[in-house]
């Protein structure tokens, strides 16, 4: 039996592969595994059915073979240990690549997602502008140091990996605001990605739901 993952039956991002089932249904592909979507209300998600799954009550999660996970994070990387694809072979390389993973979403997305949460939520406040200001130079600095460590590289670590499948999704957030567009080579980074047929079947596959459930 196909994994089985869950995912926003209406999705606030319009389709844009913003949500975090992008990445997994992104992992999928890059290995060549079919799986099967559940796809979640926003009430659903709360629920106790759902809740069991996930305990904080978002998408998305795993269920294959008796073995549940959350977090897009722990699922990918267990997807990338199924097949080959996404974890070189050498074990140093393969740690290394597990490394960016959690550089990805754990050093380099933080004030990413910070920007996207004051934006949505601080934006009416006086004070506002100051720390939108501050937040936006944490975010160059880790771009910064992530466009010296890429330099013309094609990819983080040699061949591409989860590592560069996490980092891309994480970067494609700031993708349509100038932050990105001042390190060119982490923009050509994105398009790299975007481009992998993977990555296309992937952002087709969400997009139709989204189309799906706009009727």
């Amino acid at each position: 039996m196909n994994p089985t993952i869950t995912a926003f039956e209406n999705s606030p991002d319009e389709g844009e592969g913003m949500a975090r089932d992008m990445p997994v249904r992104w992992a999928f592909e890059e290995v060549g595994q079919s799986y099967d979507v559940r796809l979640v209300s926003f009430a659903g998600m709360k629920q106790p059915a759902h809740v069991a799954l996930h305990p904080f009550g978002q998408i998305p999660t795993y269920e294959a073979g008796g073995l549940t996970l959350f977090e897009s994070g722990a699922i990918v990387l267990h997807i990338a240990g199924l097949r080959p694809g996404l974890l070189p072979a050498d074990a140093g390389a393969r740690a290394r690549a597990i490394s960016w993973m959690f550089a990805a979403l754990s050093t380099v997305e933080p004030p990413i997602v910070d920007r996207e949460v004051a934006w949505f939520t601080e934006r009416d406040k006086s004070w506002y502008d100051e720390r939108a200001a501050a937040i936006e130079e944490r975010i160059r600095s880790r771009l910064g140091d992530l466009s010296r460590r890429l330099g013309d590289a094609e990819w983080l670590d040699g061949d591409f990996s989860a590592g560069d499948l996490l980092m891309i999704s994480v970067l494609r957030r700031i993708e349509d605001v100038p932050l990105l567009g001042e390190y060119p080579n982490l923009a050509a980074y994105v398009a790299r990605g975007k481009a992998r047929p993977a990555f296309r079947r992937a952002f087709e596959a969400q997009y139709a739901v989204f189309l799906a459930a706009k009727g």
